[in-house]
């Protein structure tokens, strides 16, 4: 991704995908958006608060302070998040830090009433019908509540890509289950079944992309807005991944699965029937797919079962690079 001219920036401005990000940041929502707010393919419409790997509280902090500090040219809507009836007792920040960003406990400075989540997702469909992709980062509280108080929005959104679950691997939350499907599993399994075009982005495939430790090496630099938060929370990555998983490298889910947004080419596909295990005291929060050879249930999604790693890891550090050259 190089520099633009003035006429190319405009048409691609012009034919920019509307984008919602609903997330719960974490250290890899946060390279994420700054990969988003500055790719001239994308307009952010909104950013969207879920309790997840933080609570709601935690949760909404974080995402004012990540559109202050890296000052997107055009400011996002924000939503902000409610606590979820589902949640589970255990927090799991040990990969994140006590606030999500390594813990950097970054002040808010805009204390004005913002609408709730679901709120601003329901705006936005409603302004702009057929044309927004949702990119769920986090649990999905926010896109339950939306269907569940108004079933018309359903047929409002073009396309809903979600970073979580397995296919066919085990969890990382439980042995059964991905984190973001273990924290509010009717929430998911809502969705799952709603009337959407669904593109499921699982851990088989967002842990296939590893990052080595020369990921420092390739970050913006310091001196800019995107660069100096990159360089205060991704190191915490590497120790904690170290610390707690015995692991040199890190995985950074949300932007592969920016990426299957942006470039979904880099991914292979397959149709799929899923659905979610609520009640399971071993399997809350699991995927489960049928995968018998007299399937009954019908398909209801895809799922991305392979991915060209070299090549996404290549693209995230060109985009983290691109938008740190806009600040």
């Amino acid at each position: 991704m190089g520099s633009l001219g003035d006429a190319g920036s405009a048409k691609i401005a012009a034919m920019a995908r509307k984008i919602i990000i609903d997330c719960d940041p974490g250290i890899d929502d946060a390279v994420a958006l700054c990969m988003a707010l500055f790719d001239p393919r994308l307009e952010v419409l909104a950013i969207t608060a879920t309790a997840g790997v933080v609570g709601s509280d935690r949760a909404n902090a974080n995402v004012r302070a990540l559109v202050d500090l890296l000052d997107p040219p055009r400011y996002p809507r924000i939503g902000t998040a409610l606590p979820s009836e589902n949640a589970p007792v255990a927090d799991d920040n040990d990969l994140h830090g006590p606030d999500g960003l390594a813990g950097c406990h970054f002040a808010v400075t805009d204390r004005q009433h913002w609408h709730t989540s679901d709120k601003v997702i329901a705006e936005m469909l409603r302004l702009h019908p057929g044309q927004i992709t949702i990119l769920c980062c986090g649990p999905l509280t926010n896109l339950a509540r939306v269907f569940g108080r108004d079933p018309a929005t359903v047929s409002l959104v073009d396309k809903v890509v979600i970073c979580g679950g397995t296919y066919l691997s085990p969890g990382n939350r439980t042995p059964a289950a991905e984190a973001n499907m273990h924290y509010d599993p009717p929430a998911a399994r809502d969705v799952f079944a709603s009337a959407t075009t669904k593109s499921l982005i699982p851990l088989d495939v967002t842990e296939r992309v590893a990052f080595e430790i020369d990921l420092l090496e390739s970050l913006p630099a310091k001196r800019t807005r995107v660069g100096s938060l990159l360089h205060r929370i991704v190191p915490y990555s590497f120790r904690a991944a170290h610390e707690y998983l015995g692991r040199e490298s890190i995985n950074l889910a949300d932007p592969t699965a920016l990426l299957a947004v942006l470039e979904p080419e880099l991914f292979e596909w397959r149709e799929v029937a899923g659905d979610v295990e609520t009640q399971g005291i071993l399997t809350r929060g699991a995927t489960v797919f049928d995968r018998r050879s007299r399937q009954k249930w019908q398909f209801n999604m895809e799922v991305a079962t392979d991915v060209d790693a070299a090549e996404v890891r290549e693209r995230v550090i060109r985009g983290l690079r691109f938008a740190g050259q806009q600040t």
